[in-house]
């Protein structure tokens, strides 16, 4: 048997840790003698230890962790521990992108805005739509990008873009469409013909990663307003270069499309 000092050196866990570890169950002790309340541990649960610290430092919830080391199956336990990862992955991904925002925004002087006046013309394109929540948008992304591959191919006579009503920034639920022009456009599973309506748009690029895009919308919006513009329905990008066409986010470019009229 090793007293709680030894088996605090083996682990390198904390004496105050591990009594922690008892009281929430987690690792209790192999013996506790009960005249003087000393901890004893056997060597068979140092991997266990070791195995709670791991878990420990990714940030699992003491709860999940003892789910974890309760669940026999050892299936299950990799669920558990992938479902805890896919968490701090997401919470990277939104870190970074805060990241990447604030370095933009705490620039001393960031380069002045490149902004065009462009009439588009109306034209059927071939589109998956939907009513989303804000929150759903990277995931019905990704699967509708897939399925207008998959229909238009190497028929797509220009760049996928896509239109997103105010109220999915604003109210965080509206409609969104995702779109590749060609000139046939097909009909097939979530895939169907849609019409675009003639806009007049103020134009400009975003480049890089799509982390930090509301940033140069922020400086589209603020052009907008400066030029004695209003707004006239929604927002429309087209992604001229993106992961599909270049690993390197330093190469993407997305173009923004602000619908105006001038005002008087």
């Amino acid at each position: 048997m090793l007293t709680i000092g030894e088996f605090s050196q083996l682990t390198h866990l904390s004496v105050r840790t591990l009594r922690r570890y008892h009281e929430a169950s987690l690792l209790e002790p192999a013996v506790v003698d009960e005249a003087t309340g000393y901890r004893y541990y056997a060597v068979e649960q140092i991997p266990t230890a070791q195995v709670i610290q791991r878990l420990r430092e990714l940030d699992v919830p003491l709860g999940d962790v003892r789910r974890i080391l309760r669940t026999p199956d050892p299936e299950v336990r990799a669920t558990l521990v992938a479902d805890h990862l896919g968490r701090l992955e997401d919470e990277l991904a939104r870190t970074r992108a805060a990241v990447v925002s604030l370095r933009r925004l705490l620039r001393p002087d960031p380069a002045p805005l490149d902004v065009e006046l462009r009439a588009e013309p109306g034209r059927t394109v071939a589109a998956v739509e939907g009513v989303l929540a804000h929150h759903e948008v990277e995931s019905w992304f990704a699967g509708a990008v897939a399925e207008l591959d998959a229909a238009v191919g190497l028929a797509a006579a220009g760049p996928l873009g896509g239109t997103y009503e105010n109220a999915l920034f604003q109210q965080e639920r509206g409609h969104a469409l995702l779109y590749l022009p060609t000139a046939a456009p097909p009909r097939t599973g979530r895939v169907h013909p849609a019409d675009l309506p003639p806009v007049e748009l103020a134009v400009t690029t975003h480049v890089g990663e799509h982390d930090g895009i509301e940033v140069t919308y922020g400086q589209l919006g603020t052009w907008v307003v400066e030029n004695a513009m209003a707004v006239a329905g929604p927002v429309r990008e087209r992604y001229l270069v993106g992961p599909r066409d270049d690993p390197d986010p330093a190469a993407w470019r997305t173009e923004i499309g602000w619908p105006v009229f001038r005002v008087g």
